[in-house]
């Protein structure tokens, strides 16, 4: 079980990130509101100030599937 103090801060973070980034934070709540399904690429790149981007994806498995829910868990409260 999680510190209620611990919570209150994670839940203070998050908003404030929710705050700073509107359109991230809507892509994610629409990503975890469908299905994850074993076999879903999830793809990001990275783009540092004066630097090239870097593009990785990996391929959804079915042990990846616990991780995405307790996320999407975390997510919601």
């Amino acid at each position: 079980m999680i510190n209620p103090l611990t919570m209150m801060k994670l839940n203070q973070t998050k908003n404030n990130f929710v705050s700073n980034h509107p359109k991230f934070a809507a892509f994610i709540k629409n990503f975890f509101s469908k299905k994850i399904e074993a076999g879903t690429i999830i793809e990001i790149t990275v783009k540092r100030p004066d630097e090239e981007p870097v593009t990785s994806n990996m391929r959804v498995t079915e042990s990846d599937l616990e991780l995405l829910k307790s996320m999407k868990d975390i997510m919601s409260k």
